[in-house]
């Protein structure tokens, strides 16, 4: 019995003893792996960490990305914050799903103002607004709101651009203050037939004809298809006449055309017209 238990006392003390060298061992190693930085101690096994190592770089990485990610979207709210009214903050706080940030300002002129034919890119309000401010009392037989919605419905009917054709009867008429050849009572708002300083050219019975007139007389140069109404127009068949299958599509097309020897008519009836109407 005391033999026995002699000997499980040693193997104990063994054990220790090897259980203690080992831990010294892994010690060791985890000290030499601090040092070098290359190698990682698991429990009592050493192993080569190279990979492990650069994956926890990558870690440290994309904590810190996502750290300045939100840096970044924290400084963009607050710009944010500071460009909104009191109302929309608080219609935001109420109903923050619903929120949208305000939309960016869209450009002032689109790729078709220059284009004859088209729909309207300007209001109608728009082109009321330029024309008071321009002139509060226009020699018109009609009010400013009546003329310029026959512009919109017939420009409409015919593929015409109505804010830009109306730009066109301010350059014709000197913003409706006339003074020329033309007078008000003519209903002519751009000219038509008036081929000298002594010929008056067309007139009209109503506005509305002499805005259809306008129209047609657009369309004989931009399109070889008739209109769908009658031709009040009196130069549209000269027009057609001449022009055969050919067809002017932009406004400056009608530099040395619609006025001789008009250089740079086109271009003025966007650039001096045109773009007031649409930033009014």
């Amino acid at each position: 019995m005391r033999g026995k238990r002699l000997l499980s006392v040693v193997a104990c003390g063994l054990s220790v003893l090897l259980w203690l060298g080992t831990g010294s061992a892994d010690a060791a190693a985890i000290r030499d792996a601090k040092r070098s930085g290359n190698v990682q101690a698991v429990g009592s096994t050493v192993v080569n960490t190279d990979r492990h190592k650069s994956l926890r770089s990558g870690d440290v990485m994309d904590r810190n990305e996502v750290a300045d990610d939100g840096v970044e979207a924290m400084s963009a709210a607050g710009q944010l914050e500071k460009k909104l009214s009191l109302q929309e903050r608080i219609q935001r706080i109420l109903h923050p799903e619903q929120f949208q940030p305000p939309k960016p300002a869209e450009s002032v002129m689109s790729s078709d103002d220059n284009m004859i034919m088209g729909g309207a890119v300007a209001t109608q309000e728009q082109c009321v607004r330029y024309l008071l401010r321009n002139n509060p009392y226009p020699k018109l037989n009609v009010s400013p709101q009546e003329l310029v919605a026959y512009y919109y419905e017939e420009g409409s009917r015919a593929g015409i651009r109505p804010d830009i054709a109306f730009a066109q009867a301010l350059k014709e008429t000197g913003y409706f203050r006339y003074g020329g050849t033309v007078v008000p009572a003519q209903n002519n708002y751009c000219g038509l037939g008036t081929t000298s300083a002594t010929v008056r050219g067309a007139y009209f019975a109503t506005p509305r004809l002499g805005v259809k007139a306008h129209i047609q007389h657009l369309l004989a140069y931009a399109s070889t298809e008739k209109p769908d109404d009658n031709i009040v127009d009196p130069r549209y068949d000269l027009v057609r006449n001449s022009y055969g299958e050919k067809t002017l599509t932009r406004w400056q097309d009608l530099n040395g055309r619609w006025a001789v020897p008009g250089v740079g008519y086109g271009q003025s009836i966007l650039n001096d017209y045109y773009k007031g109407i649409i930033n009014s």
